[in-house]
């Protein structure tokens, strides 16, 4: 009997989740959470005919930075998401500040989607760099005095910008009625965790499926070079860049370069802080704590850069070991694509550093893809 009368509730509880929907309702309602593995600044979830995306503020982690629904065509736009901007999808106008972001949506195969960009002089890409100058892609100006009204008559369904810590808003772009996608990716910790952020730009382009495959291959090849390059017994000290204006920018220990230098088997001369961007310092402090590196990393563009070039720019820079050494490798982003690849394809910078660091594992090896060595 009490075997009957269990059978009975059991059998009534699943008629009425039945006619209630049952917990196909409530998993709706929820969404289904995308993975992210690195990623730490933002989340998604896939819901029927839309995406929720939730960025963090990398600055005040207790705090959301933005939220966003991504809706597919032809859906009515959800409620119950207060505070959420409604973006349309896929996007077919756009305005995108960042030389990064654009070269990953043209990757994307959709850069026709792209018709504004700001700081058009970071621009490498060729085939953008055709578009802008028949003025098929409109030049908007520096991202940091952008031309709103030119921004305004394309009417983009969405700008795409880097935010930064106390930025206080975009100014007239804010009041303009325009979605703003805050591209944080940068500040993420790991060389991995920023180019996971390429899922959610897939998803603003109607690319998904893509950017999650060109990300699992990026995946797999990076660990692969880093589990490589973990099997060294030897571990060079290096220091990056140079001076611009009064200061010095170097790689914090938690930045996607200190990490990846630590990745390739190196040591961040500036490691032990941990800063999340770039520091801001002195040359006398540079000098101070990075005389003693063993390798020298310079970006630059456009300008030829030589030894005697460097020691004539900065008498300085001939106190250095690297400098006296011959350690000096060089890198035009003028003619490669060391941001753009390091935003989204870590893995070529990394094997490129894992040849510098360690020729032991590359030998024979002299073609290079980034870095030459200044001469």
């Amino acid at each position: 009997m009490k075997n009957m009368r269990t059978l009975f509730l059991a059998i009534t509880a699943l008629l009425l989740l039945q006619a209630c929907g049952g917990g196909n309702a409530t998993l709706s309602d929820k969404g289904e959470k995308i993975d992210f593995r690195y990623a730490r600044n933002l989340e998604m979830e896939e819901h029927d005919g839309f995406t929720l995306a939730k960025i963090r503020n990398p600055w005040d982690t207790t705090k959301l930075l933005h939220s966003y629904i991504l809706l597919d065509d032809g859906v009515v736009a959800p409620e119950g998401y207060p505070g959420a901007d409604i973006i349309n999808v896929p996007l077919k106008r756009s305005v995108v500040y960042s030389a990064v972001h654009n070269s990953l949506i043209d990757e994307f195969g959709v850069s026709d989607a792209i018709t504004g960009i700001c700081d058009t002089e970071y621009i490498y890409n060729d085939s953008l760099k055709r578009r802008l100058k028949s003025g098929v892609i409109a030049d908007c100006g520096s991202s940091m005095s952008p031309n709103v009204e030119k921004i305004l008559k394309l009417r983009p369904g969405a700008v795409l910008l880097s935010p930064f810590e106390g930025s206080g808003g975009y100014g007239k772009l804010g009041h303009a009625g325009i979605t703003i996608v805050e591209c944080a990716d940068y500040m993420e910790i790991s060389p991995l965790a920023r180019a996971e952020w390429m899922r959610f730009y897939g998803r603003l382009y109607g690319c998904g499926e893509k950017s999650d495959s060109m990300f699992i291959e990026t995946e797999r090849q990076y660990n692969g070079l880093k589990a490589e390059a973990a099997k060294t017994s030897s571990r060079p000290t290096v220091m990056l860049d140079r001076i611009y204006g009064q200061a010095w920018n170097v790689p914090g220990g938690r930045s996607t370069m200190g990490t990846m230098i630590k990745d390739a088997g190196g040591i961040n001369i500036f490691g032990a802080n941990d800063k999340a961007g770039s520091l801001q310092l002195s040359p006398e402090k540079v000098l101070y704590e990075a005389k003693d590196a063993d390798i020298w990393l310079i970006r630059f563009s456009y300008e030829p850069l030589t030894m005697n070039s460097l020691a004539e720019d900065k008498a300085m820079y001939t106190q250095f070991k690297a400098y006296k050494e011959g350690r000096v490798y060089g890198s035009d982003s003028s003619k490669s694509n060391i941001f753009e690849d390091q935003a989204f394809h870590p893995q070529w910078i990394l094997e490129e550093l894992i040849r510098i660091f360690h020729p032991e594992l590359r030998p024979g090896i002299t073609e290079h893809r980034y870095y030459e060595l200044l001469k």
